[in-house]
């Protein structure tokens, strides 16, 4: 499923969701244009459990490259140490959440951050927001160092921070819809589905992918503890904070094809509170 819009607006100007659209994007061109004779970003900023772990461990990276032979292309095993962090090893838990893999990683991201970002910094306040922005984004990595402390394969992308947002969204904006992309069998709809349904079965996939992963020795790449760790984790900060009344009243709904206006009081019965 494919997230298109939700029918929140935002109350207030996202200031801090933007910037974070903005840094994420400054350091994914920083990282296509960077020099190819200097240590990759990804080397210096990423989180490399098995360096956070010894941070004087000796990363050994291997790579296969393709090379032209008499008897045609040949696949050769190539081995060279990973450069070392360039900063201590326990604040790339922070610093891989800026950084992407690729283009689709980088705007997948990206835009469900722009989906979700803004009526969550609604909620939170601009300053709040970013506290909890980054604070998911450490759980996450955090979740995903404790599954594999001696993993060498670097870890990037801003997916556990926003797995947090969409954490609190769910427990924020239980009669939000969202506009999808639903595959079904051959065919593509285009649907409104409720809010907490779309972020169940997204993190149900999270979880069932990443206990399958605890037993394999391939996890195709994706960092699924990361994204279940940040989801819990935005859920509980929010369950806390809405518990104790510490967030700012709920905004207006607006129900899908309609100019009605549907408004989500909070607790204290005041919808502007």
């Amino acid at each position: 499923m494919i997230p298109l819009r939700d029918n929140i607006p935002s109350r207030n100007t996202p200031y801090v969701n933007y910037v974070l659209v903005i840094a994420c994007s400054i350091v994914f061109l920083l990282q296509i244009f960077e020099p190819k004779n200097q240590p990759s970003l990804i080397e210096q900023f990423a989180l490399v459990p098995a360096r956070v772990t010894d941070p004087a461990a000796q990363i050994t990276m291997r790579s296969i490259r393709e090379v032209q032979t008499p008897l045609g292309l040949q696949r050769v095993l190539e081995e060279r140490q990973m450069s070392p962090a360039a900063i201590p090893p326990w604040l790339t838990l922070l610093t891989c959440t800026f950084l992407h893999g690729g283009w689709m990683h980088f705007l997948g991201n990206i835009w469900v951050l722009w989906i979700f970002g803004d009526n969550v910094e609604d909620r939170y306040g601009h300053l709040g927001y970013l506290a909890f922005y980054l604070a998911c984004g450490m759980a996450a990595s955090a979740a995903h160092f404790l599954v594999d402390r001696s993993s060498t394969m670097p870890t990037v992308g801003a997916s556990g921070a926003i797995a947090g947002v969409m954490g609190a969204y769910f427990l924020l904006y239980a009669r939000a819809r969202v506009l999808c992309i639903v595959p079904i069998l051959f065919f593509i709809q285009i649907m409104w589905l409720p809010a907490p349904l779309f972020l169940g079965i997204w993190f149900l996939m999270q979880f069932y992918q990443g206990a399958a992963s605890i037993t394999s020795m391939h996890s195709g790449g994706v960092a699924w503890w990361a994204h279940i760790g940040g989801f819990l984790a935005g859920l509980a900060v929010t369950l806390w904070l809405r518990n104790h009344r510490r967030l700012r009243a709920a905004v207006q709904t607006r129900r899908p094809g309609s100019d009605h206006v549907v408004f989500v009081r909070s607790r204290s019965g005041s919808p502007w509170r």
